[in-house]
């Protein structure tokens, strides 16, 4: 049979199907089997860990055939239980394959120690936004008479006067003594020429 013939002959028509078939099936059996080796279309939720204790939260993703990696411990946040998850990475709700590890944060079990700065004779403008950048918050604001307006006085917390380079608890109040401005540079002067006099001694035996 000549090639022309083979190549128009019923038996080679038969033989390209068979083997369309043949590949047909292969490609399929392929792709059913890295549909099932990937988990394709079997995803998972991720739960919400927020406010869960580590040992909570391990239970939880267990459940659903997940892990997790504790990533560090943050600053303490008084709206979340101590030692409790904060932040976790995928979100919950976000959608994942079995076994994907959570990366998760960790709330401290208290503030941490900060050192209170320097504030003695700054204004109160320049006071606040330096308690605020260590941490801190303003708290009650009393006024005494002196000359500068506004200038910081004394630094308290709960009554106790404090120094620059005192140790306190992150996020504590501080109480700020500000200068009233009302007393004048004569009645200052005054007032020292009566301090002299008053300390002066005598001739008196």
């Amino acid at each position: 049979m000549s090639l022309r013939s083979y190549l128009t002959s019923k038996v080679f028509f038969a033989q390209v199907l068979a083997a369309m078939a043949i590949f047909a099936g292969v490609a399929y059996l392929f792709f059913h089997w890295l549909t099932y080796t990937t988990r394709h279309g079997q995803e998972i939720a991720v739960p919400d860990l927020s406010k869960l204790s580590v040992e909570q939260a391990e239970e939880k993703l267990s459940a659903v055939d997940l892990d997790y990696i504790i990533l560090d411990t943050v600053d303490f946040k008084p709206e979340f239980p101590k030692l409790t998850i904060v932040e976790q990475e995928p979100k919950a709700g976000a959608k994942v394959k079995e076994g994907r590890k959570i990366y998760i944060k960790i709330n401290a079990s208290t503030y941490t120690m900060v050192t209170v700065p320097d504030l003695i004779e700054k204004t109160y403008r320049q006071a606040v936004p330096t308690l605020e950048a260590v941490g801190l918050q303003e708290g009650t604001i009393i006024y005494k008479p002196y000359l500068g307006k506004d200038m910081v006085l004394e630094i308290r917390m709960n009554g106790k006067i404090l120094k620059a380079g005192d140790k306190v608890l992150k996020s504590s109040k501080i109480d700020l003594v500000l200068g009233d401005g009302k007393i004048t540079f004569e009645e200052t002067i005054d007032s020292t020429a009566v301090d002299s006099t008053e300390i002066m001694p005598t001739d008196e035996p």
